[in-house]
């Protein structure tokens, strides 16, 4: 067999499904109010209605791959969103020779916002200007908000996850459920990326709800293995199963 220098055969990363902090931020800011209406912490916010459908269309979709396709881990943020839409693609059969425990790792978490979470960019701006005009000036790959991460304190711990799926789960097909700014970082690391490059991925398109998207590992001419990017924020699973579908963009107060 092909040695991969122990990385795992194929690599998924699914966003969760839209949670109800999505639905909330988007109100907020059409509203134009200063702070979101939501009383739970980033960990405890569940999906939306329509998260838990999409969660289940993409559960569908990964139970109709062949069986020697189908990933054969799963892990996941332990966030609430990301728990319920691994729970979903497990139940749909999704995973190779059936359920299986969803794994949890912290180090798979949603980026952490310090003092701008439950704030809308209007919300930072009132509230905290001197920070507002720092992010800006520093951009948001370098700018860490007071308690909270930048998306290079993020790469930071990804890194560590990567040493840890390459250590225990090398040859086989991993799944990951997280969030959007780690799955742009997840491809930052595997690609080698700039944060020019990264940041212009970003601004491309938002991240979907469920989007899928997958690295191979298979050696090359040198019998290297070099990630290749497989499928991108794949949204074909929510338009075969006839499920909206949607995405939020990474603004100051992040996508919960």
């Amino acid at each position: 067999m092909a040695q991969r220098q122990h990385w795992p055969e194929r690599l998924w990363l699914v966003r969760h499904g839209q949670s109800q902090g999505n639905v909330a931020r988007d109100l907020a800011h059409e509203a134009g109010h200063s702070v979101i209406d939501l009383d739970l912490r980033d960990v405890d916010v569940p999906l939306s209605d329509l998260g838990h459908a999409q969660a289940e269309a993409a559960g569908r979709w990964f139970a109709s791959l062949p069986e020697d396709q189908k990933p054969e881990v799963l892990l996941s943020s332990p966030y609430v969103r990301a728990r319920q839409t691994a729970e979903a693609i497990c139940a749909a059969g999704g995973l190779c020779g059936g359920a299986k425990p969803t794994i949890l790792d912290e180090r798979l978490r949603e980026r952490e916002f310090g003092v701008f979470d439950g704030l809308t960019t209007l919300g930072i701006r009132e509230q905290y200007p001197q920070e507002a005009a720092h992010r800006a000036k520093m951009g948001k790959f370098y700018h860490r908000p007071p308690g909270g991460e930048s998306w290079a304190d993020v790469i930071l711990r990804l890194r560590s996850m990567m040493n840890t799926i390459n250590l225990h789960y090398a040859d086989k097909r991993v799944l990951v459920v997280c969030h959007q700014v780690v799955v742009l970082c997840m491809r930052y690391i595997l690609e080698e990326l700039t944060e020019g490059q990264i940041l212009a991925i970003d601004k491309q398109a938002d991240i979907l709800n469920c989007g899928i998207a997958a690295f191979d590992f298979e050696p090359n001419a040198q019998a290297l293995c070099v990630p290749t990017l497989a499928l991108w924020n794949h949204g074909a699973p929510l338009e075969e199963q006839g499920t909206p579908k949607t995405a939020e963009p990474e603004v100051m107060t992040g996508s919960r």
